[in-house]
């Protein structure tokens, strides 16, 4: 998902459209989540990249997306963009000391 969220809507409030935002990318994730894992393959991993736009946008862990869409309403900015991807993961054996 590539996306530039708007905040702003002349019917809906603000926090009514964070709340969507939220909830879509919770759906997309979870609907990502319950694809087929590839041969060899462990679980599902995500790039995530939130910024004021494409260009700037910055590298985020995927636990941090909501709060950064709250920082967006907090700044009161108009749009914000998102980016999460989905690849491959393969968890790695902790080594016993």
């Amino acid at each position: 998902m590539k996306k530039t969220f708007n905040l702003t809507n002349p019917k809906i409030k603000v926090p009514r459209v964070i709340e969507a935002i939220k909830y879509e990318v919770k759906k997309y994730i979870k609907r990502e989540r319950k694809k087929e894992l590839p041969e060899g393959v462990d679980f599902w991993d995500f790039d995530c990249r939130f910024g004021d736009d494409e260009a700037t946008s910055e590298v985020i862990h995927i636990s941090a997306i909501n709060k950064h869409i709250s920082q967006a309403e907090s700044k009161h900015l108009e749009s914000f963009y998102l980016e999460v991807l989905v690849k491959p993961g393969k968890r790695s054996k902790k080594s016993v000391e």
